[in-house]
Parts: structure tokens; C-alpha cells; sequence
């Protein structure tokens, strides 16, 4: 069913990255939960309530994904990513389909098992269904129109030249003193990394974001500042021989939500200035 799709796409998301960001990370938790309960319950049951109730959730779900596309949800804003993607066309989808068969579902059923006369006439009444079937197809074109709008302004993986100059400066985080992009969030280092190659390409640039730019030395900056390629005549800020990132989990100055996370195959560590 789309809705357990739904929410196993919801699972990955939370498993490879979202866990650690405040808020979103058990909401993600909480789409999986109640997607796959609700798909069970359709299953058992073959309840129009429980059908009316899984389309409400597709919705709302996809309405969720918007939120945070457009304006940011709890303080974070999304990213576009080919899950996100996928996961908001299968809500459509699901919406779609768990809202017509809601309206299709047979009537109510007397304790007895017959028909009630209310419910006979509820069942001749086609012009109605007619119309339950086109608001339905309003609302799932509706959602497509703004998913497709809001993933063609969403940000991406930056894309800067080469000849860009970022700066980086220091705060302190947790007692230890890391270091920051201009807006002060605090940067990271990926093990698998080299001084000459970052590892994090794709989906993982997309969760974290590097540092494109020639770097340059704000106060209390110490150590060896460098760059690799990123091709295309993309070139990403080193400290240390470390290439740099930002993290899509830290929404403001003075977290570190990243720091001892084993995401994308390796481990993600703030980047501690040196003495």
C-alpha cells in the first residue's frame, strides 16, 4: 500500500539523518508509526473510517513536507532530496486513492445487517459521489501543482565557483571552542574523507552541506586552511586537511546536533580549532 511506502521512505529518512534534528527527527518517527498502523487497520478492518483517516494522514503528511520546503517547520527548513521527492508524490498518490475508495465504500450497515433507508438513498444519491470524486481530484492535482512548485524552489546541494571566499570564524559550543561558517553554525569533518577528496557526494551533500569557497581566516581561526575540487569547477573549504560541512540538523548558532553521528557511512565530528 503507498501509505506503508510512505512511511517506510520516512524510516530511511530518520535512520540516515534525521534522528538528530530536534522536533522533526520524532516526527519522522511518528510518520512511520502511524502510516504503517494505518495501512494495517485498512488491511483488518476494510473500515471507511480507517480509509478516511489514512487519506487525512497522506495529506496531511505531504502538507508537512510544504511547510518545511517553503517557510521551515519547528525551526527547520527542508532541503530538496530524490526521497523527499518520491515520498511527496506517493502522498499524493495515497491521498488519492484512500480518499476515493473512502467515498466509494458501501454504506452503513444496520446492527441487524440490512440497509437502512437513510443509507439506500445516500447510495442512488451519484450526483453526490460524482461530486466527493472531483473535489478529490481537485485536491490531489492541487497537491501535485504545489509539490512540484515547492521542490522547484527548494534549495539544493550548493553549487558556488570556485572563486567564491567564505569566512570562517570560532565560537563556542558545549565548552569547546569549534569552527563556525559566517553564520556561526558550526562545521563539521567526515571520516572517510581525505585532504584531497570528500566522500560526501549526492543525497549526503544534500543532509550536509558543504562549505564551497575559498576560505579565509576570521578572528581566533588558527591552523592550515586549503581546499579541494568538487568538479565542475566546484572547490570546498578544508581546515586541517578536512573538508568542510555545515549540517541540516543545526538550525541556529551554538548547536551541534551533528557532532559523534554515524550517518552516511561514517562518522560525522565538529571541527575543533586548533590550539
Amino acid at each position: 500500500m503507498l501509505l506503508s511506502v510512505s512511511a517506510g521512505i520516512h524510516l530511511d529518512l530518520y535512520l540516515t539523518g534525521y534522528r538528530t534534528i530536534p522536533t522533526i527527527g520524532w516526527l519522522f518517527l511518528v510518520q512511520f508509526i502511524g502510516g504503517f498502523t494505518l495501512a494495517i487497520a485498512v488491511l483488518v478492518t476494510h473500515s471507511r473510517l480507517a480509509v478516511a483517516a489514512s487519506a487525512a494522514f497522506a495529506l496531511s503528511t505531504l502538507s508537512a513536507y510544504l511547510l518545511a520546503v517553503w517557510i521551515g517547520l519547528f525551526g527547520f527548513k527542508e532541503v530538496r532530496t530524490r526521497a523527499g521527492i518520491a515520498a511527496g508524490l506517493i502522498e499524493v498518490a495515497a491521498f488519492a486513492t484512500l480518499a476515493l475508495a473512502a467515498a466509494a465504500a458501501g454504506p452503513a450497515r444496520e446492527t441487524d445487517g440490512s440497509i437502512s433507508a437513510a443509507a439506500q438513498r445516500v447510495e442512488r444519491a451519484h450526483s453526490v459521489v460524482s461530486i466527493v470524486i472531483g473535489a478529490v481530484g481537485a485536491v490531489s492535482i492541487l497537491a501535485l501543482a504545489l509539490l512540484g512548485v515547492a521542490i522547484a524552489n527548494a534549495s539544493g546541494a550548493p553549487l558556488a565557483i570556485g572563486g567564491h571566499t567564505v569566512t570562517l570564524k570560532t565560537a563556542t559550543v558545549g565548552g569547546v571552542t569549534v569552527l563556525t561558517d559566517a553564520n556561526g553554525l558550526t562545521l563539521y569533518w567526515f571520516a572517510p574523507d581525505t585532504p584531497t577528496t570528500s566522500k560526501c557526494t549526492g543525497s549526503c551533500a544534500a543532509y550536509w552541506p558543504p562549505v564551497i569557497g575559498v576560505p579565509r581566516a576570521g578572528p581566533g581561526v588558527t591552523g592550515t586552511l586549503g581546499t579541494v575540487s568538487r568538479g565542475s569547477h566546484t572547490i570546498q573549504a578544508t581546515y586541517d586537511g578536512h573538508p568542510l560541512y555545515t549540517y541540516i540538523g543545526d538550525n541556529h548558532p551554538g548547536q551541534a546536533n551533528g557532532n559523534k553521528v554515524d550517518l552516511n557511512g561514517g562518522y560525522w565530528y565538529e571541527v575543533r580549532v586548533s590550539g
